[in-house]
């Protein structure tokens, strides 16, 4: 196919579908069609852009695109054109992708629904009555239903991975220090820098091993981002994988059909790899307390944001409560305790096999408050590790199941190549019925 058919087949399904979803913005009709044109122009002179050449992809709104109003889900930047693109928007463009428009997130991605005073709240494209998650809940959603390619976006507790989970895409946390952050509304720095990562969004494993690739990297402008060595993901040998999986992590029991996805996995994976074993992390249950830190401020950062953004309504609450210093040094310390514990865990084994979260796609509404069921993906925004997510099971509701494949540091190949294992035994992504 062109280009050009691909793009527009992209921009018909948005508007398709964008109307229930209520999910993408900033479309940018006119400018995607003229640069496919010039995308299959230049193929047929035998001209490649790169290896993303007249691909179309959409852009979480945290992240600034050069031209075109991002917003970051704050009402003081509902008309703010940055002059610059974000370091990974930037080498996307760079490969050849063509951007779509913006999808939805909320304000200053700082909540698990996907729900701002700009534009709005998006649905869930299996059940328009549920969220898709947040913070990147309308990438997931846009991925889903197919609307566009891939996108991108950022995950601080599970903004990448919860989406994926629910709405039956795949999804990849990289490493902390692996992808620049630079041009994100949320920015680097602070106490928690090393939680918050930035991540692809696509329909197949094979999809986020490439686009992975293409973003990693230090910009000499994000500190907190190293020259790690990447590893293929295709070169992984399966069956030399020692892994351990739970379904349970002792802060709140998951569905029956959330563990059983689990367990079918690990049964199906015993033949594969060299061992598996049902094992928890003795200190994971610490996770509900280390949350703790996300709010040790009392909101100070926030507020810092939005003055610099010029917001003056929101919708995001804060709480107000701040820790003194003797509270939150002894939390640090505990975090750093339990990093230790995780390590000495992860010693025995090269990938662990859990739940993304405790149920599927959650209604919108006081059900996404609670904080507990989210547990299973702060975990590893707290160790700083890569946690990838592919579709394995389906709720009795019809609602997608993802499982969560986590790695060591700076091991994305493992989470992969286990991840596009389970895609092709158990299926991966499944269209909507929308």
């Amino acid at each position: 196919m062109s280009s050009e058919t691909v793009v527009q087949a992209c921009l018909d399904r948005i508007d398709e579908v964008n109307g229930d979803l209520n999910a993408v913005f900033q479309i940018q009709s006119e400018a995607a069609l003229t640069r496919a044109r010039e995308a299959d122009a230049a193929l047929a002179r035998g001209e490649v852009w790169g290896e993303l050449h007249g691909v179309p992809m959409t852009i979480k709104d945290s992240l600034d695109t050069a031209g075109i109003v991002s917003t970051g889900g704050t009402q003081g930047r509902a008309d703010f054109v940055p002059e610059r693109d974000a370091t990974v928007v930037s080498r996307l463009r760079n490969q050849g992708a063509i951007l779509l428009g913006k999808t939805n997130t909320p304000e200053f991605t700082l909540s698990f629904e996907t729900d701002n005073l700009v534009y709005g709240m998006t649905n869930n494209p299996f059940d328009l009555n549920r969220s898709p998650g947040g913070s990147s809940g309308g990438a997931a959603a846009t991925v889903a239903a197919g609307g566009t390619a891939f996108d991108i976006g950022s995950d601080y507790g599970g903004s990448i991975r919860l989406p994926s989970h629910f709405c039956g895409i795949a999804g990849i946390k990289p490493s902390a220090g692996r992808v620049p952050r630079t041009g994100h509304i949320y920015p680097f720095g602070g106490v928690l820098d090393s939680t918050q990562q930035i991540g692809p969004l696509a329909r197949s494993v094979d999809d986020l091993a490439l686009l992975l690739r293409l973003i990693a990297g230090p910009d000499d402008i994000d500190p907190g981002v190293a020259p790690l060595q990447w590893y293929n993901p295709e070169a992984v040998d399966l069956s030399s994988l020692r892994v351990s999986f739970h379904t349970d992590n002792g802060i709140l029991t998951p569905t029956a059909e959330t563990a059983r996805t689990v367990e079918d996995v690990a049964r199906r994976l015993v033949s594969v790899v060299a061992s598996v074993e049902e094992a928890r992390p003795t200190s994971i249950e610490q996770t509900s307390d280390l949350i703790a830190l996300y709010f040790w401020d009392g909101g100070a950062a926030v507020r810092r944001l939005q003055r610099d953004a010029g917001t003056t309504e929101s919708a995001l609450q804060r709480p107000e409560a701040i820790l003194n210093a003797v509270e939150l040094d002894a939390l640090i310390t505990q975090w750093y305790s339990f990093r230790s514990s995780m390590l000495l865990f992860m010693a025995d084994y090269d990938a662990i096999v859990c739940p993304v979260n405790a149920t599927p796609a959650r209604l919108h509404g006081p059900d996404m408050d609670d904080l507990s069921g989210f547990t299973y993906t702060f975990t590893y925004n707290l160790t700083g590790w890569p946690g990838a997510v592919v579709r394995a099971g389906t709720s009795p509701e019809g609602l997608p199941i993802g499982v969560q494949i986590v790695a060591r540091p700076g091991r994305e190949d493992v989470a992969l190549a286990i991840a596009k294992r389970v895609e092709s035994d158990f299926g991966g992504y499944q269209r909507p019925d929308l």
